[in-house]
C-alpha cells in the first residue's frame, strides 16, 4: 500500500508539473507582443516610422482593448470553463502575432495589437481556474507563482533569443517566428487539460464594480501596471539613445528583467500565506520606487540601469503575482474568474495609461523626468497595498475562500 501511495504522489507531482507548464507558456503567450514591441522598439522606430509617443500608444491600444474585455473575459471563463479559453487565447495570439509581423505602417500595426487584447484580457482568468479546479490548496502559491512567471519567461524570450534571431532574419521573422510556436501550443492545451463540464446557463449579471479586497487590488495594480508598462516599453529605447546601446544589446535588458521577474514571482509567491501576503504587495511596490530611482540615477552612471533592470524584475513585477495569490484567497465562491477579471482590468488599465505619458517625456528626450514619474506611480502602488493591509489586519485574520 506504501508504495502504491508513493507512486501516486509521484504521478500527482507530475501531473500538476504539466499542468504548471501548460499555465506558464499561456501567459507568456498572452502578453508576448508588449515585449516584442519593448524589445524591437528601435527597430520600429527606424523602420516602420514609429515614433516614441506611437511606440507608447502601441501600449495603451493592447492593454486598453484587455481592461476592456477583462470583465468579459472572467464572466466567458466561469460560464464555458479554463480548456475553451485558454486554446482561444493561445490561437488568438498567434493570429496577433502573425498580423503585427505583417504590418505595413503603424495603422495596421495598432490594429494588429487590438486583437492581441483579448488573450490578455483570457490569461489570467482562465489559469487561475485551472489552478482552483485541478491544484491542490496547499500548492496554489508556488503554482499561481510559477505560471505568472511566464510573462516574464515572454520578456526572457523576446529580449535575447528572438532579438538575436532578429539579427539575422529581420524583426518580422522573429515575430513569425513567436507566432509559428503560439498554434500547437494551443493543440497541446486542447489534449492536456481536463474537459470542461457543459457551459453554464447565462447567471445574472453580477456587478463589474470590484469590492472590499478586490476593489484596494485593482486600484493597487493599476498604479503598478503604469510603472512597469513605462519601463518595459522604453527601457530598450532609452539604451539605445541615452545609454549608447546597439539594439541588440538594449534588447537584453528586456531579457534581463524578465529573468529576475521570473525568481521574483515564483519566490514571493511561495511566501505570500495568509496572514503574511497582505503586506506584501506594498513592499514590493517600495522597492520598486527604488528601482525607478536607479533608472534615472543611470543617465550619470550607465552600469546602473542593469541593477535596475532586475530590481523592476524582483519588485515590480513580482508585485503582480502577489495580488493574483490574494485574488485567489479572497475570491468570492464561484466568482474566481471573475474576481481575477476585474483586477487583472486595473493592471491592463495601468498598462494603457502609463505608457503614453512616459511617451511625451520620451519624445522630448526627457528620460530622467520620466523615470521619476514612474517612480511616483510606484510609490502610488505602495501608498495603496499598505493603506489596505492596516485595514486588513485591523479586522483580524482571514482564510483562504474555496472559489
Amino acid at each position: 500500500m506504501g508504495e502504491r501511495t508513493a507512486s501516486e504522489k509521484t504521478a500527482g507531482a507530475a501531473a500538476d508539473g504539466r499542468l504548471t507548464a501548460l499555465l506558464t507558456c499561456a501567459m507568456a503567450f498572452s502578453m508576448l507582443q508588449l515585449f516584442l514591441l519593448g524589445a524591437f522598439g528601435p527597430r520600429l522606430v527606424d523602420e516602420l516610422g514609429v515614433s516614441p509617443t506611437v511606440l507608447g500608444l502601441t501600449t495603451t491600444i493592447g492593454f486598453g482593448t484587455a481592461a476592456v474585455l477583462s470583465p468579459v473575459g472572467g464572466r466567458m471563463v466561469d460560464r464555458t470553463g479554463p480548456r475553451r479559453c485558454l486554446v482561444v487565447l493561445l490561437l488568438v495570439s498567434a493570429a496577433a502575432l502573425g498580423l503585427i509581423g505583417a504590418a505595413p505602417g503603424p495603422g495596421f500595426l495598432l490594429a494588429a495589437v487590438a486583437l492581441g487584447g483579448l488573450p490578455q484580457a483570457l490569461a489570467n482568468p482562465a489559469t487561475n481556474k485551472a489552478i482552483l479546479a485541478a491544484v491542490p490548496p496547499a500548492r496554489h502559491g508556488s503554482v499561481t507563482g510559477m505560471k505568472q512567471s511566464g510573462v516574464q519567461l515572454g520578456a526572457f524570450a523576446a529580449g535575447l533569443p528572438l532579438a538575436a534571431l532578429a539579427g539575422s532574419v529581420g524583426w518580422r521573422g522573429a515575430v513569425w517566428t513567436a507566432a509559428a510556436a503560439a498554434a500547437p501550443a494551443a493543440l497541446w492545451a486542447h489534449r492536456a487539460l481536463p474537459a470542461d463540464p457543459p457551459a453554464k446557463a447565462a447567471a445574472p449579471v453580477a456587478s463589474l464594480v470590484p469590492r472590499g479586497a478586490i476593489a484596494w487590488l485593482a486600484v493597487f495594480s493599476l498604479f503598478l501596471g503604469c510603472g512597469i508598462a513605462s519601463v518595459n516599453t522604453y527601457v530598450a529605447l532609452f539604451g539605445v539613445r541615452k545609454l549608447g546601446m546597439g539594439p541588440t544589446e538594449a534588447a537584453a535588458l528586456v531579457a534581463v528583467l524578465g529573468v529576475a521577474g521570473i525568481a521574483g514571482r515564483v519566490g514571493w509567491s511561495k511566501a505570500a500565506r495568509p496572514g503574511r501576503a497582505e503586506w506584501l504587495p506594498g513592499a514590493l511596490a517600495a522597492g520598486a520606487v527604488l528601482a525607478a530611482c536607479l533608472l534615472a540615477a543611470a543617465l550619470y552612471a550607465p552600469p546602473l540601469v542593469w541593477v535596475a533592470a532586475v530590481a523592476v524584475g524582483v519588485f515590480a513585477v513580482s508585485g503582480n503575482a502577489v495580488s493574483m495569490v490574494l485574488v485567489m484567497q479572497r475570491a468570492a465562491p464561484g466568482r474566481a474568474g471573475q474576481d481575477s477579471a476585474l483586477v487583472a482590468a486595473g493592471f491592463f488599465a495601468g498598462f494603457a495609461v502609463g505608457p503614453p505619458l512616459f511617451g511625451l517625456l520620451a519624445q522630448a528626450g526627457r528620460y530622467g523626468p520620466g523615470w521619476l514619474l514612474v517612480a511616483a506611480e510606484f510609490t502610488a502602488a505602495a501608498a495603496v497595498a499598505t493603506a489596505w493591509a492596516v485595514r486588513e489586519r485591523r479586522r483580524g485574520p482571514r482564510t483562504e475562500v474555496p472559489a
